[in-house]
């Protein structure tokens, strides 16, 4: 998974925008407006109307002078988006204080930066603000003005009460902050393994289009190396039968037929699908195409291969070479001795199974099998060659073999036997006909073959 480590994945792009707190913060200003005005002229409650447009003045230069400074599009770092939902949770404190504390209604307001923080910023910074609401919540128990009321009446609201609104408060506060960063970070991880396995297939694609430019490449080197044998048989004509001359041009002439040959296996490519080595290939090749890069880690890779029928042919598919490749490099990874790799096929399905004789799966890691950012990493045998991994690599097996019309199945070995065990089955014309679909999912259907 060297491949996608040290990715940003798009997580700058994910912070948060000038222009989202700014419009969040004219909303909020129309609506303490709104509400004040509505309370001291509407309803004719007393209050310290001056005070309170005082509070709100200052967050209308804060969006004013954010306008000035930063463009529509730019995105804070967390520093001072932190710093910005901080001032929304002390400003709010300043109304909430000229406006009766905790006994007013509009104090769950306050849960509305803590959401904002958990969906946006890291675990650290939303606890921090959480804190920051829990001391203001907490001063405006016992330090407030009266709530407004009626003219020449007062309403006073029990200690207890006010002490319910508080740990109402807390409450909500740490619930939304958990629940609404659970769900983001959800999100946040399933779109960066989505992105790293379009990274994945995007490489390996790639790589089959060298097939296509290499052909091309061969028939522009077709001409001037004609004229070279054309000249080189021209040279060995003319000039003498004998010496270091004639041995030199023998020499040309016989590189340059050795060049033909390489052009001529070069320009075949494409030319016939699904024949030749570079596109066509048996299950066989399949297999030990697969199988070769994890032969020399310690552990015994046994390959077994029987059927019924002619052997199964396809194209080589980046997806089904990497998601398979993955998978045989985990059980290597985790094997004691030994990896067997099966094929099988009738004439309506083909099978590949995976086993080691390694601990197994977790039972934690069991349950979420599949899953992006799901680590297995545990063995230290091929952290001597390779980093470590990220979580995502049998995310994106899975995903690849998927996508190329197979069905994944992963539990560990029956006891007293130890061992991970993978299974993964195609319907046979799937496979064979899997040539154009290395970059298009394919869905499975109800009738995909169960795994044994």
């Amino acid at each position: 998974m060297s491949l996608v480590s040290g990715i940003d994945f798009g997580r700058k792009a994910r912070r948060l925008r000038v222009d989202t707190l700014v419009r969040l913060r004219w909303l909020a200003i129309a609506g303490q407006s709104a509400a004040l005005l509505a309370t001291h002229l509407g309803l004719g409650f007393s209050l310290p109307i001056v005070l309170c447009f005082v509070a709100i003045a200052a967050s209308i230069w804060l969006n004013i002078g954010l306008r000035l400074r930063y463009g529509v599009n730019h995105r804070l770092e967390d520093g001072p988006a932190t710093i910005l939902l901080a001032y929304d949770l002390l400003q709010l404190t300043a109304l909430l204080f000229l406006t009766g504390g905790l006994q007013n209604p509009f104090s769950m307001l306050f849960l509305a930066p803590i959401m904002i923080s958990a969906v946006s910023l890291s675990v650290e910074r939303t606890l921090a603000l959480v804190g920051l609401m829990i001391a203001a919540a907490t001063l405006l128990v016992f330090y407030q003005y009266p709530l407004p009321w009626l003219p020449g009446q007062s309403l006073q609201l029990p200690l207890l009460y006010v002490a319910g609104v508080w740990v109402a408060l807390v409450l909500g506060a740490v619930f939304i902050a958990a629940y609404a960063f659970r769900v983001a970070e959800e999100a946040r991880r399933l779109s960066d393994a989505l992105t790293a396995t379009e990274l994945v297939l995007a490489r390996e694609q790639h790589l089959t289009q060298l097939d296509g430019l290499a052909a091309a490449a061969a028939h522009e080197l077709g001409t001037p190396l004609a004229t070279i044998t054309v000249v080189t048989k021209e040279l060995r004509r003319m000039g003498p039968q004998e010496g270091p001359i004639s041995e030199d041009i023998a020499l040309l002439e016989q590189e340059a037929q050795r060049c033909r040959a390489i052009l001529g296996k070069l320009t075949s490519l494409g030319e016939d699908e699904g024949a030749g080595p570079w596109l066509g290939m048996s299950l066989r090749q399949l297999l030990e195409e697969v199988v070769e890069p994890s032969r020399n880690f310690g552990v015994s890779l046994e390959t077994k291969l029987w059927g019924e029928g002619a052997e199964p042919m396809c194209v080589r598919n980046p997806g089904i070479l990497y998601g398979l490749g993955n998978l045989v490099e985990n059980a290597v990874d985790f094997a004691r001795d030994r990896v067997k790799v099966d094929a099988q096929w009738t004439m309506s399905r083909v099978r590949i199974s995976i086993e080691d004789d390694g601990p197994g799966f977790s039972p934690e890691v069991l349950a979420k099998l599949g899953e992006p950012y799901v680590t297995t990493r545990g063995s230290d045998r091929r952290s001597k060659f390779e980093e470590g991994g990220l979580g995502l690599g049998l995310f994106i097996a899975k995903t690849l073999l998927e996508r190329s019309g197979a069905a994944l199945s992963m539990a560990n070995a029956e006891a007293p036997a130890t061992g991970a065990r993978i299974a993964i089955v195609w319907p046979r014309d799937v496979l064979e006909s899997n040539r154009t679909q290395a970059s298009q999912p394919v869905e499975n259907s109800a009738n995909s073959p169960t795994l044994s």
